[in-house]
């Protein structure tokens, strides 16, 4: 079994491949893997560190507002384009894959598209509610198009073999209670709001949680803990100068026990990645999201919508984003006892919490036929 992923730019599109990949090594330890992706991404780094061999092309997105300096850009992009299709194509007859699985990204489309036309099975998998480009343009001539929202079929061509799978989430998260995570983080029984905009960080969210925290500061009636990201920190603290916080308020640069803290929360508020609304459902959190309005085609916004509909979470767009609303959404819920719980159990509900077994499944059929 040879099995080539091609995905990249972020870690939405990276992690989930990484998942599927481990999951079919943990079943198939002699299965092959292998990955194609660009040099200057992160999947240089992240691919690598997990023991798979690694390919790259050379690939740039095409920019769509028509600007000047666009216009060089874009015929660069489409150069590179060509010849990045004959590369894919020469590394395909040399790996000789049973299975190319594009995880999206630009670097997935001429990978992808060489391996059907040179008669290869192809898989995509979506992460999103709503379908990227490279997923519209080379779902009507994949095998099987594997969705982690049901909502985003309505977006493709009807006559698609599509099938919901989820999306991977970290089997760690699934590993350990909400019980157990507040025993081991010394907690009562008061909520805790767990916060964050990104590894990064995001400007606005951080400045409406520094908000949020000097609001409920000396109340002591929850517990807080605040990721600001790796750029945000210090200015972070500046807005809370001035400020003795209290021991129930925490405020890291990073979170790196994501599990623990997620799994101990009672509100979580942050961007709508489509891995991390998986994880927030997976863990049945009630959730206040932001979605960021630069990515590509509002796909985060489409995916807190899956979660609000489901009775999950509420949404607040960051052009309507500020401490006083922020403050108010959150209290809503908080002190709503009976809304908490009910927006955690829709949020579970809504989970598909055995994506790896699904996608794992699907592979298989493929690679049967």
């Amino acid at each position: 079994m040879h099995i080539l992923f091609a995905g990249g730019g972020t870690a939405g599109h990276i992690n989930p491949a990484l998942a599927i990949a481990g999951y079919i090594k943990e079943k198939h330890p002699n299965a092959k893997i292998s990955y194609i992706g660009t040099a200057k991404k992160l999947e240089a780094t992240l691919v690598p560190q997990s023991g798979y061999d690694f390919y790259t092309i050379d690939v740039a997105g095409f920019q769509r507002s028509l600007r000047v300096k666009n216009i060089g850009r874009n015929v660069s992009a489409a150069y590179k384009a060509v010849a990045a299709s004959v590369r894919a194509k020469k590394l395909l007859k040399q790996l000789k894959p049973d299975l190319v699985i594009g995880t999206g990204g630009y670097v997935s489309g001429p990978v992808v598209r060489a391996a059907q036309k040179l008669g290869i099975k192809t898989a995509i998998h979506e992460q999103n509610a709503y379908p990227g480009v490279t997923t519209k343009m080379l779902a009507k001539n994949a095998t099987v198009v594997m969705l982690a929202y049901p909502e985003a079929k309505k977006y493709l061509p009807q006559n698609i073999n599509c099938v919901t799978t989820g999306n991977p989430v970290r089997s760690e998260l699934l590993k350990i209670n909400k019980a157990e995570a507040r025993e081991k983080l010394g907690l009562d029984s008061r909520p805790l709001i767990l916060s964050f905009g990104g590894s990064l960080g995001a400007r606005k969210i951080n400045e409406s949680v520094a908000e949020l925290i000097k609001h409920h500061n000396s109340s002591g009636q929850y517990y807080h803990i605040h990721g600001t990201g790796k750029v945000g920190y210090s200015a972070f603290m500046e807005r809370l100068s001035g400020v003795k916080l209290n021991k129930d308020i925490t405020v890291k640069e990073y979170i790196y026990d994501m599990d623990i803290y997620m799994a101990a929360a009672d509100i979580v508020i942050s961007r709508a990645g489509a891995i991390t609304l998986s994880e927030i459902a997976a863990c049945g959190k009630a959730a206040v999201l932001i979605p960021s309005p630069y990515v590509a085609e509002n796909h985060q916004f489409h995916n807190a919508l899956a979660l609000k509909n489901a009775g999950a979470a509420n949404i607040i767009e960051e052009k309507d984003l500020t401490g006083e609303l922020l403050i108010k959404t959150v209290e809503q819920i908080a002190n709503n006892k009976t809304l908490l719980k009910a927006m955690g159990e829709n949020a579970l509900k809504s989970a598909i919490i055995n994506a790896n077994e699904r996608i794992y499944d699907q592979i298989n059929r493929l690679l049967a036929n």
